[in-house]
């Protein structure tokens, strides 16, 4: 490609001229092809490996010199002779006399760089390119990465490094490219080539290591082998990057997402490295972004703009605290060097003044704002204020416009399409909090202020010391707020995290929990959308909706507020409400405990968005059908007890106590195992530190009760023995009764185990276990994320093959084998894009065998390397057939069991059994339209009329018309275009086709015989009028199938309007003529593209002869549906209608030749099938993919 010129000082070095002339040279790369230059050749190959070298991606290049000149410039570079050829045809034939003509050296090196230039920029204006961030050597890097790996163009490589692979003890110095799906490695060697592809998806551990001999190295494992990189210029980097990419994989597989880059990521456009990718720019945006929101607990759709280090003024101490400013579109946030000393967050809804004061020696560049509150933030020491200012201005005005809107427009929004910028209006909100509302029947009354205030239980006495000790509590808080602040705005501190410990307050419980979550961002953003979803949600009936019902009464029981129907009826509100927000979640196990305690301190929609903030943010993944997120946070606990109770962990481990009892902790924070009053202090530490206090918690719990869990003999008893303490503990500072606790009831009749009090336990853990970081948490988890969603997908695997082992004749280890080539060809597609959508072929939610489906181009992937009758150029037509025949539900997809079952009979099926597939393949004209049912099995409506799509439907049902048997003849002869007896094949073909043709004239001829002598009271199989049959217009409520197809299948939209009402069907009159049918019918393809579909329709008439002729399209059975395409009925006058034969006549002809016998007969090699398709992306294919393969090499 032309490229702007760059000028090289030496010309000759590395390099070899083929073509030149007074003003061009065309060269090749040393050590590259044949003829490489020997020694030299190696030596310089290696070289471009090794080194950081741009030519190792473009083996020729041409060069401009001037005849008296020593400089030579770059005008263009080719990855292949082919490509660099043209350029220099080109300049031969529109440059070289041109430049004859000037006088001036210097002119001619202007003309000859502003032609280049013109060049390239005509080019990109042609194609559409812009101007990106990628630098030419990055480009350079792509190219090269998708020639070495046959990439295709979709799949976006993120950045590469040098590095060494370890195969064994060798070491091979190359370079390490990361993509969005796959990790591979390249090396060139003094003349050895080395190749290794991992696809992200199959990562099972990734992590970073040291030894004594490799201090920085990193191990990537799949379930069949492990790969050691080392030697990295920047080992952090390379792993962080590594880290996000296999996370974005196992989230593909977790929630069905495609990767799609976010266009709206910022762009860093100062100081970016140039070498790093555009796409690996805003990879890292996201991660700042993600990290941002944990730490400052903001909406998950905020992103950040920037950051800058600064000083804060803090009144509280009167001290300048040295911190970073974080920017965003709708924040400005605040942390301090030292975690713990301060922390400030600043929505720009609350900002009136933001001002620049004037700079002094004491206070360089300070800031000032101010918000709503009237409290004022003073900031210094900003290298770039004028910036900062500028970007907090542009957002502000972002802010002011959105609040407009919000004032102005209406508040009836659907529930999905408030995702996104939050955005917010005081005016707004004051209008919402007062709107009050009833959403339920008339005759339940709703819950309009937390459930607490309405059922609070007082003590007989007025005044106890309990009541004091709250009422100090609340004074401490007081004085807090005024001191630090109040609301979102407010100074944390240290102090804020110690009055936390203590427990706060029963009154001031729910306002707390809205601020240390960051709910109360969403509640002041989001005025009317709580209410507008529970309006939409309520009435309306799912599976989410029937578990909520059947849970409601099993939520905190024991508490008077849901001994009522109020607060049944708030639950169920929001539970439903929640559901209706987030399908993927919709509702499970544990959401209703945790709602419930959150009811009690919160209004209705307070505490909804306390389970969003629960869920979506500060409990990820905790909530679906799977709990991965426990499941993950499990494995983390396991991997902290390991560390930090050592002598516990192997006992815990033999009596695989760690899982049960984690799973309970952490999906309802303790509520459900410890007593009501102890664990809302759990909640109250886990809203304001995260799930550390969790883990922090139940290390302390198992520390405390470690020479009685050793001496435990089996899970029971070690259950037993933390179920005891776990009721023990207590709040004695509580002013509430004691609510009896119903896991209490479980225990035996034991002794009990002596009060801990609950503000003792989490200063404990505090001061055991407070070393445990959030960063180091979040590094654990992605640890066993990989784990987890690997474990989940094994069990999936083996599920589907116990599932379908009992009906078919392969084994376990070569269903697995095809289930891993099924999955990746649906990964691949979902990587590279694919004719259905992703979403409609994965969905976890689904039964196992569901869960990953094929579209049909999927299946021609799959169909060319594993089945024994693709080959030739009309392997996509047979694999159509075969697709529509395995489709038994008519929905353009096929499971596992279907693709199985296909297969199944090519590779193990009897000779019959073949023939009869075979048979049945080529009933199927047209495109589909629609299915209906008929006794006996599935059958649908093609636009050429009604095909069998079932495999055990009776293969007489149809007879094959002349058309039909004219494309399996087609087929019969491509099958042996590629095998050894090919000329013998194709006799006995002959032989079988000219003898069926007899039998469909003598069959013709009796037909016509029998429909004579029948007259008008028996309608003949074929080809007869029929006047009778008028189907309805077809509607969705007159019949459905019994599996409702998911999607329409493909290009059904241009054969057919269902919906449009039914013309009669008029089938034409086609009395038997002589005609001189014979094999001369085979040579002509437009001749028989029109299929027989009035035969079609008549074998519905005739299966229906003895009803009326006055019969609907209902009466023929209660779920039938018949439609019509709205293309006139397809006829030619050069194929006989009247013409056909039966499965048995197929069958009993190709018995009479013992070639084709042999060919059907012969087994198929089913190893050597998998394993031609796992290598087919060695050979450069990149569309098929198992897993990793191993390095190859070559000399």
């Amino acid at each position: 490609m032309w490229v702007n010129p760059e000028e090289v000082l030496l010309a000759s070095a590395l390099w070899m001229t083929e073509r030149a002339n007074p003003y061009f040279v065309l060269q090749k790369r040393k050590g590259h092809g044949a003829g490489g230059g020997g020694l030299a050749g190696l030596l310089v190959g290696t070289l471009d490996v090794v080194l950081d070298s741009s030519a190792r991606v473009a083996p020729y290049r041409i060069l401009y010199q001037t005849p008296d000149s020593l400089a030579y410039w770059t005008i263009a570079h080719g990855s292949s002779r082919r490509e660099v050829t043209e350029h220099w045809e080109w300049l031969e034939h529109h440059l070289l006399q041109t430049l004859s003509i000037f006088d001036n050296e210097n002119d001619i090196t202007t003309f000859v760089k502003g032609k280049i230039q013109g060049i390239i920029a005509e080019y990109n204006k042609n194609h559409d390119i812009k101007e990106d961030d990628d630098t030419d050597k990055f480009k350079e890097s792509i190219a090269k990465f998708r020639k070495l790996f046959s990439m295709p163009d979709e799949e976006k490589l993120v950045n590469c490094y040098s590095c060494t692979y370890w195969k064994g003890r060798v070491p091979r110095q190359g370079w390490l490219y990361l993509s969005i799906n796959h990790l591979c490695f390249y090396s060139y060697l003094l003349g050895k080539e080395a190749k290794l592809v991992v696809r992200w998806a199959d990562v099972t551990q990734l992590e970073k290591c040291a030894t004594l001999l490799l201090p920085d190295m990193v191990r990537v494992c799949t379930r069949c082998s492990e790969h050691v990189f080392s030697v990295f210029l920047n080992v952090s980097e390379t792993f962080k990057l590594m880290e996000q990419l296999a996370n974005i994989a196992m989230r593909q597989l977790l929630d069905n997402k495609t990767f799609e880059q976010d266009r709206s990521l910022p762009r860093l456009k100062k100081k970016s490295p140039k070498k790093v990718s555009a796409l690996k720019r805003d990879l890292d945006a996201r991660a700042k972004s993600e990290r941002y929101r944990a730490l400052f607990r903001l909406p998950k759709d905020e992103k950040l703009d920037g950051h800058t280090d600064c000083t804060l003024w803090t009144p509280f101490n009167k001290t300048h605290i040295l911190g970073r400013m974080f920017v965003s579109t709708n924040y400005i946030c605040f942390t301090s060097k030292e975690e713990t000393v301060c922390s400030l967050i600043i929505p720009l809804r609350e900002v009136t003044i933001v001002e620049k004061a004037d700079s002094s020696n004491v206070l360089p560049s300070p800031l000032s704002i101010s918000t709503k509150n009237r409290m004022t933030f003073l900031f210094a020491n900003l290298k770039d204020r004028d910036f900062l200012v500028q970007r907090i201005s542009d957002f502000l005005q972002q802010t002011s416009s959105k609040i407009h809107l919000e004032f102005t427009g209406s508040l009836n929004s659907s529930y999905d399409e408030v995702g996104g910028t939050p955005t917010s209006c005081t005016a707004v909100l004051v209008t919402a909090s007062e709107r009050q509302f009833n959403l339920n029947d008339n005759s339940v009354p709703t819950a309009t202020q937390a459930l607490m205030t309405m059922y609070r239980r007082r003590s007989p006495e007025e005044f106890n010391p309990k009541l004091a000790k709250e009422f100090l509590k609340e004074q401490a808080w007081k004085n807090h707020f005024a001191e630090f602040g109040q609301g979102v705005c407010m100074y944390r501190t240290e102090k804020t995290k110690d009055l936390v410990l203590h427990g706060i307050p029963e009154n001031m419980r729910g306002e707390l929990w809205l601020l240390f979550s960051g709910a109360i961002n969403e509640v002041a953003t989001h005025p009317g959308y709580y209410q507008d979803l529970v309006e939409k949600s309520m009435g309306k009936y799912n599976l989410a909706t029937e578990e909520i019902e059947r849970d409601l009464h099993r939520s905190l029981p024991e508490h008077p507020a849901f001994q009522n129907e109020m607060g049944i009826a708030a639950l169920r509100r929001v539970l439903t409400a929640y559901a209706f927000r987030n399908p993927n979640i919709g509702y499970c196990q544990a959401m209703n405990i945790v709602t419930s305690v959150l009811l009690l301190y919160a209004k209705e929609e307070e505490a909804f968005w306390l389970l969003v903030a629960l869920c979506e943010r500060m409990l990820p993944d905790y909530y679906n059908t799977r709990v991965v997120g426990a499941l993950v946070d499990q494995g983390v606990f396991e991997e902290l007890a390991r560390v930090h109770v050592p002598q516990l962990y192997d006992c815990m481990q033999d009596l695989g106590v760690i899982s049960t009892i984690s799973l309970s902790w952490f999906l309802t924070l303790f509520l459900s195992v410890m007593p009501f009053e102890s664990a809302v202090v759990v909640v109250d530490c886990f809203f304001y530190e995260g799930i550390k206090v969790i883990f922090q918690l139940a290390l302390s719990v198992l520390n405390a009760n470690v020479h009685q869990l050793l001496s435990c003999k089996d899970d029971g008893e070690a259950m037993t023995v933390l179920g005891r303490y776990l009721d023990s503990v207590t709040n004695k500072d509580s002013p509430l009764p004691p609510i009896p606790h119903l896991h209490s009831l479980l225990a035996d009749d034991g002794e009990r185990h002596p009060e801990v009090d609950i503000l003792k336990l989490v200063h404990g853990s505090y001061e055991k276990f407070g070393s445990i970081r959030a960063d180091v948490i979040e590094q654990m988890r992605f640890k066993q994320r990989l784990k987890v969603i690997q474990t989940i997908e094994d069990t999936t695997k083996r599920n589907v093959v116990r599932t379908i082992v009992t009906e078919t004749a392969f084994s376990i280890d070569e269903l697995e084998e095809l289930y891993s080539l099924f999955k990746a060809e649906h990964l691949t597609s979902c990587y590279w894009g694919s004719t259905s959508s992703p979403t409609d072929r994965h969905d976890p939610s689904l039964p196992y065998l569901d869960q990953y489906r094929m579209d049909l181009e999927q299946f021609k992937g799959l169909f060319g390397v594993l089945f024994p009758w693709a080959g030739g150029v009309h392997s996509d037509s047979l694999a159509l057939r075969f697709f529509r025949l395995l489709d038994q539900n008519a929905d353009a997809l096929i499971n596992f069991r279907e693709f199985i079952a296909g297969l199944g009979v090519l590779c193990h099926g009897d000779l019959t059994e073949k023939l009869k597939l075979l048979y049945k393949m080529h009933l199927l004209p047209g495109k589909c339209v629609c299915m209906c049912v008929l006794e006996g099995g599935f059958v649908c409506v093609w636009g050429g009329g009604l095909c069998i799509c079932m495999l055990s439907l009776p293969s007489h049902f149809l007879s094959l018309s002349q058309g039909q048997f004219i494309e399996l003849c087609k087929t019969l002869y491509n099958m042996f275009s590629e095998d050894p007896n090919e000329q013998e094949l194709y006799h006995a073909t002959a032989t079988v086709t000219s003898l069926l043709l007899e039998m469909g004239e003598v069959g013709k001829l009796f037909c016509s015989t029998c429909s004579k002598e029948d007259g008008d009271e028996r309608p003949p199989l074929h080809g007869t009028k029929q006047q009778g049959l008028q189907p309805e217009p077809f509607h969705a409520s007159a019949g459905q199938p019994r599996d409702e197809p998911r999607d329409e299948p493909p290009d059904a939209a241009e054969t057919s309007t269902v919906s449009a009402p039914m013309e009669d069907i008029k089938l034409e009159d086609s009395s038997p003529k002589d005609n001189g049918t014979s094999s001369a019918m085979l040579i002509s393809d437009d001749e028989t593209k029109d299929d027989t579909s009035v035969s079609s329709y008549s074998v519905l008439s005739a299966g229906s002869h003895e009803l009326d002729d006055k019969l609907q399209c209902e009466d023929i059975m209660e779920d039938t549906v018949l439609v019509r395409s709205s293309e006139p009925l397809p006829h030619s006058a050069s194929v006989d209608k009247d013409w056909a034969i039966t499965f048995e006549q197929f069958l009993a002809s190709v018995l009479t030749e013992h070639a084709l016998v042999r060919y059907f007969e012969k087994p198929v090699d089913i190893a050597a099938c998998i394993a031609n398709a796992k290598n087919v992306r060695k050979v450069g294919e990149a569309h098929v993919s198992v897993s990793d393969y191993e390095i190859s090499l070559s000399g």
